[in-house]
């Protein structure tokens, strides 16, 4: 059985900017509200984190900046993902060397590849740190899936550990938990699907809710962990319209409004993601005042 990195609810954080650049002061606030709420980990430079549209300098900046906040109170992720492998080591070897707890590693985009070829691409990543590594399976984005097959064979790497599993397809989790046992933890990559996951086997959330409600979603987790499936379900039921709204378009257009609407100052998302429209906003407003978060 293989350590996992954290169990329960990690935040995939958004990156407030500013006209300029990255607003650190506002990211700092971030993750101290973050960890105060009891977070059991934060993902930093994913695709909520819109590392897609930073510069090289930038997303380095944004990574350090976290791991030297959060002082290994809690786990800290860092996405190091690129369709070039190549630049997913280097990043991943950046990782390494600022004290990251772990990496998580998109599939390659765009040009996309074969099963063969993702083996090949994970193995090169992995055999070039020591760091813990989560596979990041997210074939609405990237165009590629990662079979369950494949999942068992880069099981087989020490240090791949676990997988980001946002494929949306339930039944792919469960061959995937079938086959690799607890060679490969499963995160839930969507937030309505956190307690079937779970039920699977799951280990927890790389979640998008918890920048807006990381108490509420680490607490579902643990109610299901201890026991109390009931109040998971419940907890899980009930966060479903504002989960809607949260991905009313796309991610991260609507959590970046909705952390400005509960008092941050996350500024807007950059080209080409576009401020989100009036009727998105509204109806965010309305499933936060919902919510009671607001």
């Amino acid at each position: 059985m293989k350590d996992i990195i954290f169990k329960g609810c990690g935040t995939a954080l958004v990156t407030p900017f500013t006209e300029k650049g990255i607003n650190f002061e506002e990211f700092g606030k971030i993750i101290e509200d973050q960890i105060s709420n009891n977070i059991d980990s934060l993902i930093v430079c994913g695709t909520t984190g819109e590392s897609a549209t930073m510069t090289d300098s930038e997303r380095k900046e944004v990574m350090k900046f976290a791991v030297d906040a959060v002082k290994k109170r809690v786990p800290v992720i860092l996405g190091t993902g690129s369709n070039c492998t190549r630049v997913a080591v280097e990043l991943t070897k950046y990782a390494e060397n600022i004290g990251a707890d772990g990496v998580l590693v998109v599939t390659p985009y765009y040009n996309k590849t074969t099963q063969d070829g993702l083996i090949a691409h994970y193995r090169t990543i992995a055999e070039a740190t020591k760091l813990p590594i989560i596979l990041y399976n997210v074939p609405s984005r990237t165009g590629v899936n990662i079979l369950p097959k494949t999942c068992k064979e880069l099981s087989k790497i020490p240090n791949i550990v676990a997988i980001k599993e946002a494929s949306g397809n339930l039944s792919q989790v469960a061959e995937i938990s079938e086959l690799c046992k607890d060679e490969l933890a499963i995160y839930s990559g969507n937030d309505d699907q956190i307690i079937p996951i779970l039920s699977l086997g799951g280990k927890g959330v790389i979640s998008v809710l918890s920048n807006i409600a990381p108490k509420y979603v680490h607490d579902m987790c643990y109610d299901y962990f201890n026991g109390n499936i009931n109040k998971a379900k419940d907890s899980q039921l009930n966060a479903l319209n504002l989960i809607k709204a949260l991905f009313c378009e796309v991610n991260p257009i609507p959590v970046k409004e909705a952390m400005n609407i509960i008092g941050y100052n996350c500024y807007e998302p950059r080209l080409p993601l576009i401020k989100i429209s009036d009727l998105g906003k509204e109806r965010l407003e309305k499933e936060i005042k919902k919510f009671g978060l607001i």
